[in-house]
């Protein structure tokens, strides 16, 4: 199995599964146990300062306060914060993926942006996608999905709205072109 740790996962358009239609996942972890991947085009009416406030952090000059908080997938969405992020800085419970963007679900960055002093370019999710061993592979061999290394601009600077049509240039592909079906010949 080759991982696809620091990849896309682009939902094709005959996604059947309302959770993941329109789709662009960031996947965090792949290996023979299975897959994490947080969604990154599906902003919520929620703001990184509710999230402040929710977890009673004094906010002195976030530079994201007002960004929106993302629906990083279906599994546990009301609990924990990941926040992808590019930053030298060192935080508690960081992953880095080897694509250039960290991985950090630890509180101590979200007071450090609550102050001001936490990464110029982050995007915050509540929830994530995940895949038990195998089942990644499976939706892979049944055109579910196509696969690209990841691209931080689309993370940190592409609209959301076309974050998931900018995953699939990528590889060279017009995501509304592509048929709903699949034909066997």
């Amino acid at each position: 199995m080759r991982s696809l740790q620091g990849h896309f996962l682009i939902a094709m358009p005959g996604m059947g599964d309302p959770n993941f239609q329109e789709t662009v996942a960031y996947l965090c972890k792949h290996d023979g146990e299975g897959a994490l991947g947080i969604i990154i085009n599906r902003p919520t009416t929620m703001v990184l300062n509710d999230v402040f406030r929710q977890l009673s952090l004094e906010v002195r000059a976030s530079a994201h306060g007002s960004d929106p908080v993302l629906s990083g997938g279906p599994v546990q969405p009301d609990r924990g914060c990941f926040v992808l992020h590019q930053s030298a800085a060192e935080f508690d419970s960081t992953v880095d993926p080897e694509a250039d963007v960290k991985v950090t679900v630890s509180a101590d960055i979200l007071a450090a942006m609550a102050r001001g002093e936490g990464p110029a370019r982050a995007v915050v999710a509540l929830g994530y996608a995940g895949w038990s061993a195998g089942q990644l592979e499976s939706e892979l061999a049944t055109n579910a999905w196509l696969s690209a290394p990841a691209d931080p601009a689309i993370i940190f600077a592409t609209p959301y709205e076309r974050r998931w049509s900018a995953a699939a240039r990528l590889l060279g592909v017009d995501i509304h072109q592509i048929a709903t079906y699949a034909g066997h010949a």
